[in-house]
């Protein structure tokens, strides 16, 4: 008969711990997510504006004999640019193949209709992600403007403030989404511990009856939420990386790992979220029992 109320209670306790594990995995599997979303938002956010240049003129005033001269101070220059602290790519644009791209921009096939020497050389500057910043814009300007050759910058000022604006808006969004799923993590994490504890308040309450003290009582709780929440971090984990390796490769195409930092900085996150969740919970939903009475126990 004991053997079998011992068999009874073991078998209800993997159920316990295989339950709390399948809860953590899910939610951990979500939060997960919202980080790659995020993640991935912000990767796109950051290409989208390096798409946006601007462009810094030489002066096309200057004849044939000067042109190895100018030729040389050009090239100056665009060292220069390029060594600007919010330079992230700089594209040097000749008379020749400026006048090359209006030409198949115009639709115009001939060079005889065509005049290669009406357009000025170029530099078009893809700006760091950081920079792409009304507030910041009109120092850039005039940080081009300075450079010695540079007689004229053009940027879609009008643009560059709605695509700014609009990411921002859907990043933040993204964002007050993720941080809304995080918490709601928290309570569905603590309150799978708290059923776990629930179902062992009698235990905890007879060794404390016995003389155990309070830290010898929690220890191997605690022990036991960190392997339950590494376990759990580890199976959401799987699942997530499985199927994002699977929708990167097979679904759109694209390499698996863009940011390898970002992802490791995500890995540890879970792991630290379903970590410290579980021996939070674990240690709150033990010490309600430690400070409770014997008649609470069977109330609670």
């Amino acid at each position: 008969m004991a053997k079998t109320v011992d068999d009874f209670n073991k078998k209800r306790l993997r159920s316990s711990n295989i339950t709390v594990v399948v809860s953590i995995s899910l939610v951990l599997f979500l939060v997960g997510l919202f980080g790659l979303i995020l993640i991935n938002a912000r990767s796109y956010s950051d290409y989208i504006k390096e798409q946006l240049v601007v462009n810094a003129f030489f002066s096309n005033d200057y004849s044939a004999k000067d042109s190895l001269k100018i030729e040389k101070q050009q090239t100056v220059a665009f060292e220069n640019i390029k060594s600007l602290p919010f330079v992230q790519r700089a594209t040097f644009i000749s008379r020749e193949q400026a006048a090359k791209e209006a030409r198949k921009d115009m639709g115009v096939d001939t060079e005889t209709l065509f005049d290669k020497n009406i357009f000025p050389a170029s530099v078009e500057v893809a700006l760091k992600p950081d920079y792409v910043d009304p507030a910041k814009i009109d120092q850039v300007v005039k940080k081009l403007s300075e450079v010695q050759g540079i007689v004229e910058v053009k940027n879609n000022s009008a643009l560059m403030i709605e695509v700014y604006n609009n990411l921002n808006r859907i990043l933040t969004w993204i964002l007050a989404l993720s941080g809304l799923f995080l918490i709601l993590a928290i309570v569905l994490i603590n309150n799978s511990i708290k059923l776990k504890i629930f179902s062992k308040r009698f235990i905890i309450k007879t060794m404390q009856l016995v003389g155990a003290k309070r830290r010898f009582i929690l220890k191997p709780f605690i022990t036991e939420a960190v392997v339950l929440g590494l376990i759990g971090a580890i199976i959401g984990l799987t699942i997530l990386f499985g199927l994002w390796y699977y929708f990167t490769t097979q679904v759109i195409g694209t390499p698996f790992i863009q940011d390898s930092a970002a992802y490791l900085k995500l890995v540890i996150l879970v792991f630290s979220v379903g970590v410290l969740i579980t021996v939070i919970s674990t240690i709150f939903a033990t010490w309600r029992f430690l400070r409770s009475n014997i008649d609470d126990l069977y109330y609670s």
